[in-house]
């Protein structure tokens, strides 16, 4: 049964948006200030730039290839069932968490309300068993808008998507008219950079910033479901993280300028609010807009938690396509056309999270990390592809793919550097702990059938351990323990990275399982003519 394509232009756009929009923005201005104070400003901008430059390579391969759970599935095509394991379960993995904490920061928000049992649901570090049971309430209704179709999805999200977008233009707005010192933008109350480049580069990793712009791959993985995908993707991805930026940047601006003087002198990194702009609002006597803010702590989570229960489900469903997970998850409802049992699956495991992590800064900085592991494979499956796939029809073609997949790469792994140690190592142990499971599948292949396989993928499983090792021995302003000098550890892994980018493309298949990547269309929506589809070359190592 295959799945529908319901998904229009403007549809998947507000699924990238409505991903992105998220508790991201209802947290992220704070944790940001806390590690960079006014230069957060900064890491919004670079953290932006670096996504763009993801993105954009994203978008090429996501024309190519518009299937559902297409980030799982293109580094399988490229570099065999090991690495598009590794690549799956990575992506995997960071939405797995994503539901969840989308629903701890609507209960978190709620915990501030003026009612006693509302301010009962946290206790200041993670929530109660009270708050709990409606974090995992709110995971129940992010399950049922996908569990009745696609369409249903659609529809409720963009409604979502609009009040998420008004919501917080006018937060910045209200705030900026209230309250704003501009002395603590311009460093004149405490300093610019207080925390010096490395606090800077830590918040783009690890405050929420690169967590809050990751929506941009859910168009990617809702690609089987999107009419005409040629136009609709490079269109969603790249305006989602336009539109968002801009709305992050302003939000940052009007978080720094509405702290009081004497709040900054004691330090940005001593700020600490359970609802940062609802109890600013509260603060300033701008009671309609705590009112609002109040009702998008469940609107804005829950629009990206409804969105990352489908993605999510999707990247499950491209990985039984793979062959490395049970066919029950690849299995179609023949009514809606959405993978249920997928859904399911997904339902039970954000169960599991909730219960082990209660609360929105303690998901936040491992499921950061998981989403720069996402990236790495992006850069190195579209360049390996215009080496070994030139000839096939590109609906969005990169200019300078040479140049920026590099780029996207390198600053990958700057982002997994920067994230510090012991995050670093703790995430590669994290990603490690599915391998079994492709063991499990791959058990009855032939040694002569996995030699290549194993072959491939020896460029990421040398580059996580290597990170791991340059990270632990790194300078002190990255949490090492000092033996490489600040400045030139940067340098270190710049060059590390762009020497594992190179390996990792000519390690490659030389013909590419593209076939199993181009399915058959409706010819109004597809971007490739089925005589081209046909003279893929059959890969030989798969």
């Amino acid at each position: 049964m295959p799945l529908k394509r319901d998904l229009g232009q403007h549809s998947l756009l507000f699924a990238g948006l409505s991903s992105i929009i998220g508790s991201g923005w209802l947290f992220g201005a704070q944790f940001a200030a806390s590690l960079a104070g006014p230069a957060a400003t900064l890491a919004w901008l670079l953290g932006t730039l670096i996504v763009l430059v993801i993105a954009a390579v994203a978008a090429e391969l996501g024309t190519m290839f518009p299937v559902s759970g297409g980030t799982a599935r293109y580094s399988h095509a490229t570099h065999g069932p090991l690495v598009g394991f590794i690549a799956a379960s990575s992506n995997w993995i960071w939405l797995a968490i994503a539901i969840p904490i989308e629903a701890l920061a609507s209960v978190q928000y709620m915990s501030s309300w003026g009612f006693e049992w509302t301010q009962n649901l946290y206790s200041g570090d993670e929530l109660t068993p009270p708050g709990l049971v409606w974090a995992g309430l709110l995971v129940m209704v992010y399950f049922l808008l996908n569990y009745w179709g696609v369409q249903l999805f659609a529809r409720v999200n963009n409604l979502i998507t609009i009040f998420k977008i008004v919501v917080p233009a006018l937060t910045a707005l209200g705030l900026m008219l209230a309250a704003f010192d501009v002395g603590n933008l311009t460093g004149t109350n405490g300093g610019f950079m207080p925390y010096g480049a490395s606090g800077v580069l830590t918040a783009v990793a690890t405050s929420g910033i690169i967590l809050s712009f990751n929506g941009f791959q859910s168009p990617l993985n809702l690609a089987g479901e999107a009419k005409n995908p040629g136009k609709s993707i490079p269109y969603a991805i790249l305006g989602s993280v336009v539109i968002s930026a801009i709305v992050y940047m302003l939000l940052q601006i009007a978080y720094l300028g509405a702290i009081d003087a004497d709040t900054v002198a004691k330090g940005w990194n001593t700020i600490s609010f359970s609802s940062p702009f609802a109890q600013l609002a509260l603060l300033l006597n701008l009671h309609w807009l705590a009112f609002l803010l109040y009702a998008d702590a469940f609107v804005s989570p829950s629009g990206s938690g409804i969105t990352n229960m489908a993605t999510s489900s999707r990247i499950l469903y491209g990985m039984e396509r793979n062959g490395v997970a049970p066919r029950i998850l690849g299995k179609i409802d023949a009514r809606y056309g959405v993978p249920r049992p997928a859904m399911w699956f997904n339902l039970g495991v954000s169960f599991l999270f909730l219960y082990y992590f209660r609360g929105w800064g303690q998901l936040a900085g491992v499921l950061s990390v998981a989403v720069i592991v996402s990236y790495l494979m992006i850069p190195i499956s579209a360049l390996a592809l215009r080496r070994a796939a030139a000839h096939l029809h590109r609906p969005f073609h990169l200019r300078g793919m040479t140049i920026l997949a590099p780029v996207a790469f390198v600053a990958s792994a700057e982002m997994l550097y920067w994230a510090r140690w012991p995050l670093t190592g703790h995430v590669l142990l994290v990603l490690s702990a599915p391998l079994p499971i492709y063991l499990w599948y791959r058990r009855h292949v032939s040694w002569q059938e996995l030699l290549p396989e194993l072959k491939s993928a020896m460029w990421i499983a040398s580059f996580l351990p290597v990170m791991a090792l340059v990270s632990f021995c790194g300078s002190k302003e990255f949490g090492g323990i000092g033996w490489l000098p600040y400045g030139w550890d940067m340098i270190l892994v710049g060059i590390l990275g762009l020497a594992f980018c190179y390996w990792g493309v000519s390690s490659a298949y030389d013909e590419p399982a593209v076939d199993e990547l181009i399915m058959p269309e409706p010819p109004e929506f597809s971007d490739q003519p089925v005589a081209e589809a046909a003279a893929v070359p059959q890969p030989a190592t798969i």
